[in-house]
C-alpha cells in the first residue's frame, strides 16, 4: 500500500507552501484516471510538472513511461529521491518549469505532458509547452475547473487563453475532480483536460508571431469595439482599423470574443497584404 502525501511531507517535516499551490493528488483511482486518459504506453516519454511527492510519477512509472519529473520546491527532493531511487526510467529535475527547455531535456524523442499543475501559473505552463519550438504531442493536465471552461469557450466568449490552445491543439475536459483527490483539500473545483497537440496549423497565416500579435490587439481593451481594440494594440487610427477589418469581411463594431480561429486568420492574413503594399 502506497505511503500517502500527507504521511510522507509530515516524515519529512515538511508542510505545503500556499505560495507554490501545492495541493497534491492522492486518490488511487484519479491517478489511474489520469494516465488512461492521457493514454500512456511502455516507452512514452513523458514531462511531468510539479512532481510533489511522487504519486502522479509513481503512477507514470508503473505505466512504463520514461519520466522527466520537474520539481521547484527543493523541500521535497529527499522525499523524491528515497522514492525514486531504484527507478532507472524516472528523471528527477529541480527546477522552474517556466525556465526550463524541454526540447533540450529530453532530446529528440516526442513526448507527452501529463501534469497536475500549481493552479496560479497553469496559464503560464500553457503557453510555455504549447509555443515550444517543439510542443508535445498532447498534454494531460489537472487544472482549476474555470480556467479548463476558458479554454474550451467557443466564439461568443472566446479569450486569448481558448485562441492559444486551439490555435495550437484540440482541448477537451476529461472530467470533473471533486477536492476529496487533493490533500491539502482546495477550495476551488478542479477538472482534468487534454490537448492533442494538431500536427498542422488548423487555419492559414503568415506565422504563429504574425497571428498573435493581432490577437493580441483585438483583445488589449476589453469590452470596446473590435475596431478600437485594434486601433489602440495596432497603433493605427481606428478608421484604418475600421478598414482593415471590412477588407476581412469582419464588421468593425465586434467584440473580439466573437470571432473565430479564421476570422482572426483572415484578419492577419489581411493586415499582412496591407503592410506589404506600404
Amino acid at each position: 500500500m502506497s505511503i500517502s502525501p500527507k504521511a510522507l511531507l509530515d516524515n519529512h517535516g515538511v508542510q505545503p507552501k500556499k505560495s507554490l499551490g501545492q495541493n497534491f493528488m492522492h486518490d488511487p483511482k484519479t491517478l489511474e484516471k489520469i494516465v488512461a486518459a492521457a493514454a500512456v504506453q511502455t516507452g512514452d516519454v513523458v514531462v511531468e510538472v510539479g512532481a510533489g511527492a511522487g504519486a502522479l510519477t509513481q503512477a507514470l512509472a508503473d505505466a512504463g513511461a520514461q519520466v522527466y519529473a520537474i520539481e521547484v520546491d527543493e523541500r521535497l527532493r529527499p522525499i523524491l529521491e528515497e522514492r525514486f531511487d531504484d527507478h532507472d526510467q524516472v528523471y528527477l529535475v529541480f527546477a522552474d518549469i517556466l525556465k526550463t527547455d524541454i526540447p533540450t531535456l529530453v532530446g529528440d524523442a516526442d513526448y507527452l505532458v501529463v501534469a497536475n499543475v500549481p493552479y496560479y501559473i497553469s496559464s503560464a505552463i500553457l503557453w510555455h509547452f504549447l509555443e515550444s519550438r517543439r510542443p508535445p504531442l498532447r498534454m494531460l493536465l489537472t487544472m482549476q475547473y474555470e480556467v479548463a471552461e476558458r479554454v474550451i469557450s467557443a466564439p461568443g466568449a472566446m479569450n486569448l487563453l481558448a485562441i492559444a490552445v486551439q490555435f495550437h491543439g484540440a482541448p477537451r475536459i476529461v472530467s470533473k475532480l471533486s477536492p476529496a483527490v487533493f490533500w491539502p483539500r482546495p477550495h476551488i473545483q478542479s477538472a482534468i483536460v487534454r490537448i492533442d497537440t494538431h500536427a498542422d496549423k488548423p487555419v492559414d497565416v503568415p506565422s504563429a508571431p504574425a497571428f498573435f500579435r493581432v490577437v493580441r490587439a483585438g483583445f488589449s481593451q476589453k469590452r470596446k469595439q473590435l475596431r478600437n481594440a485594434l486601433a489602440g494594440g495596432l497603433g493605427v487610427k481606428a478608421r484604418a482599423a475600421a478598414e482593415l477589418l471590412r477588407a476581412a469581411d469582419i464588421e468593425p463594431q465586434r467584440r473580439a470574443e466573437t470571432l473565430t480561429l479564421e476570422e482572426w486568420a483572415r484578419l492577419t492574413r489581411t493586415l499582412a497584404q496591407s503592410e506589404r503594399a506600404l
